[in-house]
């Protein structure tokens, strides 16, 4: 063996833990997945637990923000679409996807199981929906007790003078929440009657938040006495020891599907199906039912505490296709009338 040779190969063997590295991260690379989601930062750690467990070959990289920054992105992204998967987005803001033309079609496993209300309904569904998610009140005791305002039963109740300058409601322009609760006003009052509604509503409301959690997490605070929000935050925020309860109307609440999608792509990944594919399997499904009473399909877990004994009655007669079709208007109207108390971008 000459001294040039033993030279190159002592060279190879030094570069062999790189070359390993670099052929190892080109193989994971293959089982990369972009997810693009609207659930709360609090609920996803505990889901991808599960997927990591059943699938520790598949890394998922997970972008997640309001609904509506989330639709924004991916209609600007539609000459050139990064997300390889949409998980738990509203179905609303899916169905203006779709009508772009930016999702494939995909029945995930178990799709059959679904509720026919919370899926698409073409026989490959453009969407499949996981859970629902419902319009509430989160009420801090302390300062309602501290300000003498009574606890509001009602959007009725909300129009009160006893209220004014203490409501904080997310702006349904980047609140998927903020959207369905605006939605749900317009259907069951009917367009005239519900923007008159609305403007009742804005006399009180101090300001509008980018994110639908954010008035609950304000009220839980103590910064403001009523955050209109959504049930899952309300309860999260007393969980962690603050003082507010959760009021559901009387007159019903808006709700809207959290769904998922697959992004239409020159090349469509496996690992976006298998991750679509878990995403309503029963493992999961029970997970999310432990927080959330209305799932894509029953589970066996009890509803969770605070909800009413029938929640399935407590929403409205939600119209999607109405709402999807629909939302480029309500929103252009509501920004005019309204936008001036919305919290800097």
């Amino acid at each position: 063996m000459t001294k040039a040779f033993t030279s190159k190969l002592k060279q190879w063997l030094a570069l062999a833990p790189l070359l390993l590295v670099l052929l190892s991260a080109g193989s994971a690379a293959g089982e990369e997945l972009l997810v693009y989601t609207a659930l709360e930062d609090d609920e996803i750690p505990r889901y991808m637990a599960l997927f990591e467990k059943a699938h520790p070959d598949i890394t998922v990289k997970i972008v997640r923000d309001s609904t509506g920054i989330i639709t924004a992105k991916l209609l600007a992204e539609k000459a050139n679409p990064q997300a390889d998967v949409v998980w738990g987005t509203a179905a609303t803001s899916l169905m203006l996807c779709d009508q772009a033309g930016m999702v494939e079609p995909y029945a995930p496993k178990g799709v059959d199981k679904v509720r026919p209300k919370m899926k698409d309904k073409n026989n490959a569904p453009h969407w499949v929906g996981i859970k629902a998610w419902m319009t509430g009140f989160c009420v801090n005791t302390i300062e309602c007790e501290a300000l003498k305002l009574p606890i509001p039963k009602s959007l009725e109740d909300l129009t009160q003078p006893a209220y004014e300058g203490q409501l904080i409601m997310p702006n349904p322009a980047s609140s998927g929440t903020g959207f369905l609760t605006v939605s749900a006003i317009l259907q069951t009052m009917g367009e005239e009657k519900g923007w008159e509604y609305l403007d009742k509503l804005h006399k009180n409301i101090i300001r509008y938040t980018h994110s639908g959690s954010k008035p609950c997490k304000l009220a839980g605070a103590g910064e403001t006495a009523i955050g209109i929000s959504f049930a899952y935050r309300g309860f999260m925020q007393k969980k962690k020891g603050e003082p507010v309860i959760t009021v559901f109307p009387k007159e019903g609440s808006g709700w809207d599907v959290e769904a998922n999608c697959l992004i239409k792509k020159p090349s469509i990944k496996p690992a976006a199906k298998t991750f679509l594919d878990w995403a309503i399997s029963e493992p999961v499904m029970k997970e999310y039912a432990q927080v959330y009473p209305v799932t894509a399909y029953a589970t066996d877990v009890p509803i969770p505490e605070g909800f009413p004994k029938d929640p399935e009655a407590q929403l409205i007669d939600n119209d999607f296709e109405w709402a999807a079709k629909n939302r480029t208007r309500i929103l252009a109207e509501w920004s005019r009338r309204y936008d001036g108390k919305s919290d800097a971008k």
